[in-house]
């Protein structure tokens, strides 16, 4: 007669749960590791510091704009009579907007496209040729690439206000001022850019992905494209908002080279209208709502160019 030993069946199950209580409180542990790292980071003195230090960045940036919002709904005699923080006793903001559009003869609205076709041809153009400069400077070795590197970071040091003068002698030799390839050539550069994208791109890009491309066949400009660039959205969204900004509130530029009110842009208008106020105070209104307008286009642009941000940035950060 034979006498059965349950004993090792049960002491399996008791080990599988021995060892799997001592997983999770391994887990735990971990957990709780990392959260006692970050928050022994975030001491209280630091947290108010930033917090305040960033409440009064956004008030910086904040307060004029909310300034122009306010007085674009004011009539002149509440504009010079009432708090420019607070609204007056008219609510005038369609009117006033109606005078800006209407005003010499309808000339804002071609002021505003002229904006559009130097801001948006501009950093479209000027962000294709930095991000191919920068992945060739980032991805390929050749004489002289050093020195390339060189002047890239002088031009990003050389403030575009101490070109514009050259710049004009220069197109007045050829005939060009007075223009609008005036003022696009020249923001058909940036050497910020092309810094940016060469080092996102020596990051983003790994070799080995050209190198399997290139097994495959693949031309190198067909790297650039398909292999590429869908890598440096980040770095290419960046440098376009840069770029957009950058040429839509340039003023010395235009100033320098158009004569021609209709080829102005908004920045060279509205300072045109301002030097008129003090003949003419009724202006006022029409630079205040002018700017409000100007505002706009910017304010869209970040709006609908931000999720490309969230989505490089967080590419990659979840695991497993």
């Amino acid at each position: 007669m034979t006498t059965s030993h349950p004993t090792h069946d049960t002491a399996r199950p008791d080990a599988d749960a021995a060892s799997g209580r001592r997983r999770a409180a391994s887990r735990r542990a971990a957990a709780e590791s990392r959260t006692g790292a970050r928050d022994a980071g975030r001491k209280p003195t630091t947290t108010i510091l930033v917090t305040a230090i960033l409440v009064i960045v956004a008030l910086y940036f904040l307060v004029p704009v909310y300034w122009v919002v306010v007085n674009a709904t004011k009539s002149t005699e509440d504009l010079f009579g009432t708090s420019g923080f607070w609204f007056g006793e008219s609510f005038q903001l369609v009117e006033n907007l109606r005078s800006v559009l209407s005003a010499n003869d309808g000339i804002f609205p071609r002021w505003g496209l002229n904006s559009v076709l130097y801001a948006g041809v501009g950093s479209v153009l000027a962000t294709y040729f930095a991000t191919a400069a920068g992945y060739a400077l980032a991805k390929y070795r050749f004489p002289g690439r050093r020195f390339v590197y060189v002047l890239v970071l002088g031009g990003v040091l050389v403030p575009g206000t101490a070109v514009a003068l050259p710049l004009f002698f220069l197109f007045s030799s050829i005939g060009i001022t007075n223009t609008y390839w005036s003022v696009l050539i020249p923001s058909l550069v940036s050497p910020f850019g092309l810094f940016l994208a060469s080092i996102y791109a020596s990051a983003a890009v790994p070799d080995e992905l050209l190198e399997s491309g290139r097994i495959d066949g693949v031309g190198e400009l067909g790297l650039f494209h398909r292999l590429a660039l869908p890598q440096l959205v980040p770095a290419i969204v960046t440098i376009v908002l840069f770029q957009f900004v950058a040429i839509w509130n340039n003023y010395m530029l235009p100033l320098v080279m158009l004569a021609d009110e209709k080829l102005y842009p908004i920045t060279l208008g509205l300072d045109n209208w301002n030097a008129v106020t003090e003949r003419l105070p009724e202006f006022y209104q029409l630079v205040t709502g002018g700017a409000l307008l100007s505002v706009i286009p910017l304010g869209i642009l970040i709006l609908v160019l931000q999720r490309f941000w969230r989505g490089g940035l967080t590419e990659g950060s979840v695991k497993g």
